[in-house]
């Protein structure tokens, strides 16, 4: 396909394509940190040439608003932080990457912020809403971390932000936000040890199936209480991975009968 044609006035093609690129990302609703699709896809879904479409991702990689990483994707950057932002948020990650045992205190928090944001958002989502949460649970029923784990983890949490706008509590969605990477590397962690198994897979496909329908249902305190059960499972079903593997490992440790000295 042939995209370089000139275009009315003084508008170069590249800079059209960089408008409609901008386009995209607003109308998809894609936050910092989020991931383009693939360049090939991307190029099929605008119509245009990969080359056109590297020259207009190029432009927006100077302007600062995506970054490029050689064989990961293309992202939109994320927002610098405020001082209070990094005060609060900085340290939090630091913690999770060096004692991954944090990740209990982060889904404690969870249950504290998405209980709410759950309830809210099945008393007040409206239709444009609803619609968009059912694109993100969509995108999570489709995508399988066997594929692409990362992605699979970061339509998970494209999920649970999803409910956290629906639920038009302000605080509550920048404290979400404000979250972000630190959710991504839990989520991400979580399904890492869950997804694995069958049986858990399941079970947490039909836990974010029923926190979905209870707020396309309207139902409050059900998409409460389903939330809350959610985020419990998980951090019950890692709790009882790590005990079994500390078993095994200390199992290990017991000198082999067979070996031992007659």
């Amino acid at each position: 396909m042939n995209d370089t044609h000139a275009l009315p006035g003084d508008i170069h093609p590249a800079d059209s394509l960089t408008e409609r690129l901008l386009a995209f990302i607003s109308e998809h609703r894609l936050t910092p940190g989020a991931r383009l699709p693939a360049e090939r896809q991307l190029a099929q879904i605008m119509g245009v040439s990969r080359s056109s479409l590297r020259e207009a991702i190029q432009k927006l990689n100077s302007q600062g608003i995506l970054v490029s990483r050689r064989g990961g994707g293309t992202f939109l950057r994320h927002e610098e932080p405020s001082w209070s932002e990094a005060r609060l948020v900085m340290p939090l990650s630091r913690l999770l990457a060096d004692d991954p045992g944090y990740r209990y205190d982060v889904l404690e928090a969870r249950i504290a912020i998405e209980s709410s944001t759950a309830w809210h958002a099945a008393s007040r989502a409206t239709a444009e809403d609803k619609a968009h949460l059912t694109v993100c649970y969509d995108a999570m029923q489709r995508i399988s971390d066997h594929d692409d784990p990362d992605l699979a983890a970061h339509s998970d949490v494209r999920f649970h932000l999803a409910i956290a706008e629906a639920s038009h509590n302000l605080v509550l969605l920048q404290a979400m936000r404000g979250l972000f990477d630190l959710l991504q590397s839990s989520v991400m962690q979580s399904r890492q040890r869950m997804y694995t198994l069958p049986v858990i897979f399941e079970q947490l496909a039909q836990q974010h199936r029923d926190i979905y329908q209870a707020i396309m249902l309207g139902d409050a305190e059900k998409a409460r209480d389903c939330t809350v059960h959610h985020l419990t499972f998980v951090a019950q079903t890692l709790h009882n991975l790590h005990e079994k593997e500390a078993r095994r490992a200390r199992s290990l440790r017991i000198p082999n009968r067979d070996n031992s000295p007659a």
